[in-house]
């Protein structure tokens, strides 16, 4: 993605001048703040405009954690890339949590950050493709063409600007991050949509935390499922209309979840 500005967030001057370097040879534009407190208020300044965030978790006041949920929380929604001292499952969890897009443990090789950054700003730039267009509910071809109600017949492509699913009179578009019911627009991060996607994928069946943790996170070792719990928690808000009594996201007792899209 050349040309586009990525603020490195990181109080190791080395390292992050290392990235600097190397990142703006690959035709980025870089600006470096080296604690929480300046990024903040650079990436809430009106009119600031990023395309991406390299944040280390371990600064010298406001952590990592702290920023990405207190932008998430003012609906600013650049993407995160979280950089973890180590790449403990609890650490990496709590990245999600705070509204990460992705996470590196240090150290770390240089081509998979730049891959990893790459990765989402082509979403981002997928995303921004997708509402520069007619959306699934305004566009006049058949319904069947733009959207689908059951899960095996969803295409999730990853390129398809045309990625929803609809359910219940909701509607899950996951190229632009977003999920639609009526009038109410709540806009997901990338691991709240990842969480949704396999849920629908899986629709009607019941996964179990460990496989959650696994096939979306990509966590192998023995974690808290608990961070699981406090996601479904978050998506019940959105999906639910009452999220005391789901409907949508049952809990199956010591086991873990099922989605049934209508009830």
């Amino acid at each position: 993605m050349t040309g586009a500005r990525v603020l490195i967030v990181e109080d190791e001057q080395h390292l992050a001048e290392g990235l600097r370097f190397n990142l703006e040879a690959e035709g980025y534009r870089i600006e470096i703040v080296p604690d929480g407190e300046t990024a903040l208020k650079r990436l809430m300044a009106e009119g600031t405009n990023y395309d991406a965030v390299v944040l280390d978790v371990m600064l010298p006041d406001i952590d990592g954690f702290t920023i990405a949920s207190e932008l998430r929380a003012a609906e600013q929604f650049v993407p995160i890339l979280m950089l973890t001292a180590r790449g403990r499952p609890e650490d990496v969890l709590r990245g999600f949590e705070s509204g990460a897009d992705d996470y590196l443990p240090k150290p770390f090789e240089l081509a998979i950050l730049t891959a990893r950054l790459h990765g989402l700003l082509r979403r981002r730039a997928w995303s921004r493709q997708d509402r520069a267009q007619p959306s699934a509910a305004t566009s006049t071809a058949p319904a069947a063409e733009r959207t689908s109600t059951l899960p095996e017949q969803t295409v999730f492509d990853e390129k398809s600007a045309t990625e929803v699913f609809a359910f219940n009179g909701k509607t899950l578009d996951f190229s632009a991050l977003e999920l639609r019911a009526g009038a109410r627009v709540v806009r997901l991060t990338l691991m709240e949509a990842e969480l949704l996607r396999y849920l629908v994928r899986h629709a009607g069946r019941v996964v179990s935390r460990k496989q959650m943790l696994e096939e979306v996170w990509n966590l192998h070792e023995d974690t808290d499922t608990r961070a699981v719990d406090n996601f479904i928690v978050r998506l019940r808000k959105y999906i639910e209309d009452e999220p005391a009594n789901p409907k949508h996201l049952l809990t199956v007792r010591g086991i873990g979840y099922r989605f049934i899209p209508e009830p």
